[in-house]
Formats: C-alpha cells, structure tokens, sequence
C-alpha cells in the first residue's frame, strides 16, 4: 500500500486497558485474517493513528472499540498474540487496549467470535509520534494590505486545526509612513488571530534604518543581500550587526511590542535568514526560546543568479547542512550548524519548507511527504515547516498554501488520520528539550 491511500479500516477505533498482551490462549491458535469484513458483527470506535505523547502533546493512552453482533465469546488478538477477551455490555461487546506497551510502529488487531479459526475482522492502526507543521509568516514591511490580511483569515477559516506563528516586524511602530490609526489596526489584527485561533506573536527583524535608529543603533547600509548598499537598511545582512547592537535592537523590539499592546515574543526569523551565533545569543539575552532562521537555501534558486544579489549565496555558505528533512536542534555556541556543546540555549527550527514565495504547492507536499517518509509511523517527532511573506500574499500565493494545507490536514492527528499536530514556534521548545 502507498502511503497516501487510506484503508477502509482506518475509520475503527481501538484502545489497550490491559497492560503488557499476554500470550496465546491455550490451545486456541491465533485466527487467521478474514478475506473481508464480516457483515454479521459491526466493529466501531477505531482510529487509524495514535500519538505518542510528549511534554507539548499528550499521547493517546488508549484504544477502545465496540463490538455488535451474535456471539458468546468475542477473542481479541494483537499483532498474533493473544490479548483479551471483549467485555460483555448491554449492547454487544467492548475491548480496550492499553497503548502505553505498544511499539511504535503498524499494528494488527484479529477479532474472532466463540473461538473461530477466521476472524469476522481486521483492525489495523499506527502508533506514532508526532510530526509537527509550523506555518509562519515574515513581516517583511511595516505594513500588510487588508486583502493579504483576508486571506491568513480564510487560510484559518479553511483549515480549522491551523495555527500560525506571526513574525512580526517592530518597524510597524517606527516607519513614519504607517499611521497610528493603521498600526492599532495591525495590532488588533495580530492579537485577534492569537485570540480566537491560538495564532503566537513572534518578531520579524529586517534592519530598516527607522527601526534601528530608534532603538539607539547606527544604521548601516551595508553589507545588502541584494545589492551593493540600501540606504533603507531593509535588505542589510542582520549578522553584520554586533552583538551589542543586536542586544539593543531585540530589547528594543519587545519594548516596543510591550508599548503597542503586543505579548513579549519568544520566537524569532532573522531577515533574509541572516542570523549568526551573535543573533541567537542576544536572542536568549532578550527572552527567546526558538529561532526559525536555518534556511533551506537550495530552495531559494531564485535568488542563485540574481545580478549583485548575495542572498542565494550567503545562505548556501552558512546554512549549507540545512534541507528538505533538517530537523530542530541547539545549536553550538562555536558553530551555527553544529548540534553540539557548549549549546546555546535556544532551539533552532530550520526552515526546511522554505516560503511559498519560492516553491509550489506540488514541492511543498513533496517536502511534507518527505518528512513522513512512506507515510509510516515516526520514530520520534520531526517538525515541516512552511510559510509565507503578509506583505505579498497574492491570491496565487494563497492557492500554493491552500493546495498544501489541504494535503496536510489529511494526516491529522485529531481526526485519527494520521501524525500531524499544527504547532507554534515557541511550544516546539517542549517537544525538543535542551540537551
């Protein structure tokens, strides 16, 4: 079976309420499977995937199924052994499985009925970790257009289980050409999606002078990854600032965030994904948990050939191990790129999904399926990643994100179909804690 197809057997249910299966009934051999479901009994309650559980998602402790139909005896058998008899109830049978025992991995569950050599059915279901989608968007400019805004909404409207982590960029407070009026707007914008869809507020940091400025700093307008200097500061590489000045910058950025109604941020996504180890260490100075700035550089092509642009390059020299499948991870005090000590104490989540700006729906489903590799149970949790920018979310841009999002939520956990679970950028730090 591909992994993509669902069975019929995928709507059951069941759970595990007797600890460690004991071994086969004496004298009953094991039944073999039914070429088909028999149309006597009515087995109900299963779901395909459980979850392992962690310290961001509890597990599934439990499978329970129901069982109708004419019998004095229902015999249940797990993964070839023995494992319970169903309890009589009013209406027929019932059996649960204590799930905490059971490996991770695909499982078979054979009912027989008053000691039959053919089951009258077959359950199968996976016991998983999570894989986690983190969608996040960057704040680019100090302002997003009501219709881009609209979309992140039927975005939410289209896809219920989606959260968002909202990079926002502090410039809204300090570019003169947003008004007070336009910047409530955005703050209340923001703080309702966090409201009402559990949306987290993290920050966006492009370097544009009037941000920097304000926070006390010399703007520099070099050096640009996009071309020889940028007198708005917007395109400068953010690791050209010190760390000093990067302290200044993000303590500035939370007051100002503080200021205008805004939580206190914890997550972060340098501009460009220009981050450095002096980035993420006046991050943790300034209270953030989690940085999303590894970039899947070979997924920016676009950028590869672009006149007196650096950005394809830059990226591919400092986050050359970051791709498709890269996962989270604390990076090292002495090396961006190295999981090893002495650890900073902030979580890298790599951007292994890269933004919609630069690949289709089609090569975001294949990096999903690539992180959910044979869509098998996952042997411990991995984090896909995608997003996109508010200030250019076209209506094709949307479509990319849609089309995505659709394939995605067909391997939810919470609807037993598989082992996504939509998480924000901070609470990752729960599921992947410091070494």
């Amino acid at each position: 079976m591909t992994w993509w197809v669902m069975r019929p057997w995928f709507v059951l249910a069941l759970v595990c309420a007797c600890g460690a299966a004991p071994a086969n009934r004496a004298g009953t051999d094991v039944p073999a499977a039914p070429g088909k479901a028999d149309g006597a009994f009515a087995v109900t309650g299963a779901k395909g995937w459980y979850l392992a559980g962690n310290a961001l998602t509890p597990g599934d402790d439990r499978l329970s199924i129901a069982i109708r139909g004419d019998a004095s005896v229902v015999d249940v058998w797990l993964d070839q052994r023995f494992a319970g008899e169903a309890r009589a109830t009013s209406s027929g049978f019932a059996f649960d499985l204590d799930l905490d025992g059971v490996a991770i991995g695909e499982h078979q569950l054979l009912l027989a009925a008053d000691g039959a050599n053919i089951a009258f059915a077959e359950v199968r279901f996976h016991k998983s970790h999570p894989l986690y989608v983190a969608v996040s968007n960057d704040w680019d400019d100090p302002d997003n257009g009501d219709p881009m805004l609209e979309r992140q909404e039927r975005l939410h409207a289209r896809h219920p289980e989606l959260v968002i982590t909202h990079f926002v960029g502090p410039y809204t407070f300090t570019d003169p050409s947003v008004s007070a009026t336009r910047r409530q707007f955005l703050v209340d914008w923001v703080t309702g999606m966090a409201r009402d869809h559990g949306d987290e507020i993290g920050l966006h940091v492009h370097p544009w002078c009037n941000f920097v400025r304000s926070a006390g700093v010399t703007c520099r307008t070099s050096p640009s990854f996009a071309k020889a200097t940028d007198t708005t500061g917007y395109t400068v590489i953010l690791a050209s600032y010190t760390k000093p000045e990067l302290e200044k910058l993000f303590r500035h950025a939370t007051t100002l965030f503080q200021a205008n109604g805004l939580p206190r941020p914890t997550s972060f996504r340098a501009g460009g994904w220009t981050a450095s180890v002096d980035v993420l260490e006046a991050l943790s100075v300034a209270g953030h948990v989690t940085d999303s700035s590894g970039c899947n550089w070979a997924r920016i092509e676009e950028w590869e050939n672009h006149p007196g642009a650096d950005l394809f390059p830059w990226n591919r020299e400092h986050w050359s191990s970051i791709d498709d499948t890269s996962q989270p991870y604390y990076p090292s005090a002495d090396d961006l790129q190295a999981d090893a000590a002495p650890h900073l104490p902030i979580l890298e989540v790599p951007d292994n999904g890269a933004l919609v700006d630069y690949v289709s729906a089609a090569e975001m489903i294949a990096m999903f399926r690539a992180n959910f590799p044979g869509g098998d149970a996952l042997a411990e949790p991995r984090v896909y990643a995608i997003g996109y920018h508010p200030p250019n979310f076209s209506e094709a841009f949307f479509q990319r994100m849609d089309g995505a999002l659709t394939e995605i939520d067909r391997h939810l956990a919470a609807a037993g179909t598989g082992p996504v679970v939509y998480a924000r950028m901070s609470e990752l730090t729960k599921a992947f804690p410091r070494p």
